[in-house]
């Protein structure tokens, strides 16, 4: 929704600064406070949200839209939103944006009403958990998907869904929903395994390029990253038992904040040539080789609304080398991420995600996953605009063979093997992450920490 600032890519490392901006959060809080004292039923569900799934109201809506007879299009600018003429809107509407924050659409209708839209991950399983007759407009698998929620005295609740589209009006007509269930079903199915990394980062190229041959290329974004959030849930306790939360009011993972992903050295440019044929643009990269020798490349969709997080093994003398269009040396040195993509494979092949990133009521969830015997560990960002914790990893059982391999080649000692053939070796988390004040970065000296304290070599050291 929020279209990132496009850097000017000299070769080295991009400086952002995304700053704080309390003043458009609380215009938002306001307007979002005064229509729950309004609108019963969104209300409720707000309280539901916080109770039921640990999260907050405000991390799932999609937009609101405000009247332009009680709010000037001078405020929404004096809180530092920016008007987008480019936008697909419907007739009477302008939209606004604060393109350096997470902070969600303000848009200024000259209709007198006040519609909040929440983004569930799937319409229809967010309308079918209520008794309620409710409209919907546009296609299923369609770009965009509507339904009004609840109206009460020109406070109207809304949920949309998107599926690769970033404008506000329901298309007339959709003529790729045949090609793009066809996408979803590949993706899903998709071969991960593979004899040789090489190969099957090729082949996951040469799949998106299809695609995207047949898709725009945010259609094929969207279809991607269902099938790989889904492949992670499948390997992660913690997200089953908080998806299943988020699913009791069909909500689904709607407040997703990013997606990271670990990669070889080797193999790192063409995971990133994958997702830029995907349509995504480079932010901000980090490094903190003399830390923890690691280093990532964030990377933001304009359109789909997805941030991923891509780390990488990095030497202190690589500080300054833009690793993304660079095919960096092999080493015999395994960091955190190294090592962890030795054991499992690459994110975006056989190991999937190493973790998912979505938005709670940070303090709630952590209290909330307890009770079912999910423990977090210590928050690596507590600060009052960014806190951020994972779940304790899950133990992911080791192949023999593979072991072996890595015994042999002196990725790992002896006792390592026999620790990973027996307990298995840390593979996945759940993060719990809440922002406010609209920031949007990350904290690279709290990131750091986290990277050495998830190291699958520190459990080897407990279990001794």
């Amino acid at each position: 929704m929020n279209t990132p600032e496009k850097p000017t890519d000299h070769g080295s490392m991009q400086k952002f600064d995304w700053g704080l901006y309390p003043q458009a959060e609380n215009f938002l809080v306001q307007h979002i406070n005064a229509f729950l004292k309004n609108n019963d039923f969104a209300c409720d569900l707000s309280l539901r949200m916080e109770q039921e799934t640990s999260t907050r109201f405000l991390d799932w809506i999609d937009h609101v839209v405000l009247p332009e007879n009680g709010v000037s299009a001078e405020a929404v600018k004096d809180a530092g939103f920016q008007e987008m003429d480019h936008c697909e809107a419907p007739a009477g509407m302008r939209v606004f944006m604060h393109p350096k924050t997470m902070l969600f659409p303000v848009l200024l209708s000259q209709k007198n009403i006040v519609e909040i839209a929440l983004k569930p991950e799937r319409l229809d399983h967010f309308t079918q958990i209520f008794d309620r007759n409710i409209s919907m407009e546009g296609h299923r698998y369609g770009p965009y998907w509507k339904s009004i929620v609840s109206i009460q005295d020109g406070y109207i609740l809304s949920a949309v869904e998107r599926r690769g589209f970033c404008g506000f009006l329901v298309p007339e007509k959709t003529n790729d929903i045949q090609e793009y269930r066809k996408a979803l079903e590949i993706f899903f199915c998709r071969q991960r395994h593979f004899e040789n990394s090489g190969e099957g980062m090729d082949a996951t190229q040469k799949l998106v390029e299809t695609m995207c041959k047949k898709l725009s290329p945010s259609r094929v974004t969207d279809a991607f990253f269902r099938a790989e959030r889904a492949y992670w849930e499948r390997r992660n306790r913690a997200g089953q038992i908080q998806k299943a939360r988020q699913d009791s009011l069909g909500m689904g993972w709607g407040n997703h904040d990013h997606h990271t992903y670990r990669s070889s050295r080797e193999n790192f440019t063409r995971l990133i040539k994958i997702f830029k044929t995907l349509g995504f643009i480079c932010r901000e990269q980090f490094f903190a080789g003399e830390e923890a020798g690691w280093g990532a490349q964030i990377l933001e969709h304009p359109e789909c609304n997805i941030v991923l997080f891509t780390d990488i093994d990095l030497l202190k003398e690589e500080r300054d080398v833009n690793f993304t269009r660079y095919r960096l040396k092999q080493t015999t040195h395994r960091g955190t991420v190294g090592l962890w993509v030795e054991l499992h494979g690459e994110s975006i092949l056989h190991a999937g995600l190493h973790h998912l990133a979505a938005r709670f009521d940070f303090e709630k969830l952590r209290t909330d996953l307890k009770q079912s015997n999910i423990n977090t560990m210590t928050p690596f960002s507590y600060f009052e605009f960014l806190k951020q914790a994972f779940t304790e990893g899950e133990m992911w059982r080791m192949d023999k063979e593979r072991l072996d391999r890595l015994l042999e080649k002196g990725s790992i000692t002896e006792v390592q093997h026999e620790t990973f053939l027996k307990i298995g070796a840390i593979g996945g988390h759940l993060e719990n992450i809440q922002r406010t004040q609209g920031f949007k970065g990350f904290n690279q000296h709290s990131v750091s920490a986290i990277i050495k304290a998830t190291d699958p070599r520190k459990y080897k050291a407990q279990g001794e």
